[in-house]
């Protein structure tokens, strides 16, 4: 198996519900995103994938969290942890290479220099 990694960064704020007091008060980051994407076979160029497919990706993807309050986006429900972060980049990435023979093997989407949070979306080979 082959897995290949690209960060791209976003500045949000985010406003969270039940969790640390402080958390609880509106604030934001700036948030860097590590993207795996795996696959068993390498193309005819020797590649798992040209690193611009998967950019151009996420490119647009970041572009609707990027200076964005995440709070008012509906599929974080309400709360927009790092984790819920990582599951919404996994899930439509994931959606994108459907059917590629590639999959995302893991988003980590860290808040700060020393907090993150890492999701491994079940494996669908498409």
């Amino acid at each position: 198996m082959f897995e290949l990694k690209i960060v791209t960064h976003f500045a949000a704020a985010h406003q969270l519900q039940m969790v640390a007091k402080k958390c609880e008060n509106l604030h934001g980051h700036n948030w860097k995103v590590e993207t795996y994407v795996a696959g068993e076979k390498l193309n005819d160029a020797g590649v798992l994938v040209d690193f611009g497919e998967i950019k151009a990706h996420l490119r647009e993807l970041i572009a609707t969290l990027d200076h964005t309050f995440l709070n008012d986006i509906d599929d974080f429900k309400g709360n927009p942890s790092s984790e819920r972060i990582a599951v919404y980049i996994a899930e439509h990435l994931g959606r994108r290479l459907a059917g590629t023979g590639i999959w995302v093997s893991r988003i980590t989407a860290w808040e700060s220099e020393d907090a993150c949070a890492t999701y491994f979306p079940p494996v669908s080979v498409g």
